[in-house]
C-alpha cells in the first residue's frame, strides 16, 4: 500500500475514526487496476487511493460503507459477465468501464477498539482490566483511588467518576467491581456511559440495596432494568481471575450474538457515523452511483444526473434521448 495511505490510516486510527481498507486481490485484462492497488474509504464516503477505472469507485464506496456499518469484511468482484464470476463468498457487480476486464477487491473495515470501562480497584477489577486488554479492548480504569500501579496496562485511568459520560463512536462495555467502595457512585457513572453491557459484581442482596439507593436518589428504575447481576456466566468461578473470565465470556457471548438478546443498560449502543448511502442510477449503464462521492454529474431536462464515469456522462449529455427508459425522457419512463 502507498505510503500516503498508510499515513492516513494511522491518523484515522489515532483519531478513532472508522474506515475501510480496499485492496485489489485479483484482476483480469483489460482492467486498469493492478493486484495490490489500494484505497481507503472513510465513514463520510470519501475515497482515497486508486483501484482502477473510476467506474469501480461508486460500488466500492457503497460496499465499504456497508462494511463499516456492520463491521464485516467482504470480497467483491466487478465483471462484464457477472454470472461467470458468481461463487460463494463473493459479491458480484457489473463492470461498466469501457475497457472491460474483471477486478476483485477485498474490503476490510477498521473500527475503533471497543471500550471496556472497569470501576473499582478490587482484585476482580484488576483482573478484568488485564484480561480485557489482552482481548483487544481499550481499557478505562475508573476509581478515585485508581493509578498506574494498580492498572499498568490500562489505556486511561479515570479518577473523577463525575466526569464520565457517553464516549465516542466505539461501543462501551462496563463492569462495576467496586465491591463495597463507592458502589452507588460507580453504578451511576456507568449508566451515564450508556454501555451495551453493564454488569455489577455483588451479591443479589447487596445489589438490591445499591439499586434501591439509586432509585431513591432519582435514578429511573427503567435505567437499571438491563443491569446484569450477578455479572458473568455461571461457571462456578471463585478466584478474581475466574470471575473476570466469566464476565468477559458473557461480554463475548453478547458481542457475537450467541445468546438471547440482553437489554442494554442506560440506553442503546452508539451507532457508527456512517454516511447515508444515497444512490442514483447511471442512466447510461445502469450502475448505482453513490451521490456523496459522485464526480461525474450533469443537469439535463431539469434534473441532476449521476454517472459512474466521464464516458457515460459524455454519452448522455450528447444524446439523452437514447436512454429514455432509465432517464425518463420523452415520456418513456
Amino acid at each position: 500500500m502507498r505510503a500516503d495511505l498508510l499515513i492516513l490510516s494511522a491518523d484515522l486510527v489515532r483519531r478513532e475514526e472508522p474506515f475501510a481498507l480496499a485492496t485489489v486481490v485479483r484482476r483480469a485484462p483489460a482492467s486498469s487496476s493492478q493486484q495490490g492497488d489500494g484505497a481507503i474509504v472513510t465513514a463520510d464516503g470519501a475515497f482515497h487511493g486508486w483501484l482502477g477505472g473510476s467506474c469501480t469507485q461508486p460500488t466500492v464506496v457503497a460496499e465499504a460503507l456497508r462494511a463499516i456499518a456492520d463491521g464485516r469484511p467482504r470480497l467483491i468482484a466487478l465483471s462484464p459477465d457477472p454470472k461467470k464470476e458468481s461463487r460463494p463468498g463473493v459479491l458480484v457487480f457489473p463492470m461498466t468501464c469501457h475497457s472491460g476486464g474483471t477486478v476483485e477487491i477485498y474490503l476490510e473495515p477498521v473500527l475503533p477498539a471497543e471500550r471496556l470501562l472497569v470501576f473499582g480497584v478490587s482484585p476482580v477489577a484488576r483482573a478484568i482490566a488485564r484480561q480485557g486488554k489482552a482481548m483487544g479492548f481499550a481499557v478505562d480504569a475508573a476509581d478515585p483511588e485508581a493509578d498506574r500501579t494498580a492498572f499498568p496496562d490500562a489505556d486511561r485511568v479515570l479518577s473523577d467518576l463525575g466526569a464520565i459520560v457517553r464516549g465516542g463512536v466505539a461501543k462501551t462495555w462496563a463492569v462495576v467491581a467496586t465491591m463495597g467502595e463507592r458502589d452507588e457512585e460507580a453504578l451511576a457513572a456507568a449508566l451515564r456511559a450508556a454501555p451495551a453491557y453493564l454488569g455489577v459484581v455483588a451479591s443479589a442482596k447487596r445489589y438490591a440495596q445499591i439499586r434501591d439507593n439509586l432509585v431513591a436518589r432519582g435514578t429511573p428504575a427503567d435505567d437499571l432494568a438491563g443491569v446484569r447481576n450477578p455479572a458473568g456466566l455461571d461457571i462456578g468461578a471463585r478466584t478474581p481471575e475466574e470471575i473476570a473470565v466469566s464476565i468477559l465470556a458473557e461480554i463475548v457471548q453478547r458481542r457475537r450474538g450467541a445468546a438471547e438478546a440482553i437489554p442494554a443498560a442506560g440506553g442503546t449502543p452508539m451507532a457508527l457515523p456512517v454516511a447515508a448511502a444515497r444512490e442514483e442510477t447511471d442512466p447510461v449503464c445502469g450502475m448505482k452511483v453513490a451521490v456523496a462521492s459522485a464526480k461525474h454529474t450533469a443537469e439535463v431536462a431539469g434534473k441532476k444526473w449521476y454517472f459512474c464515469c466521464g464516458g457515460c456522462r459524455e454519452k448522455f449529455v450528447a444524446s439523452p434521448e437514447r436512454y429514455p427508459v432509465r432517464a425518463g425522457i420523452g415520456g418513456m419512463a
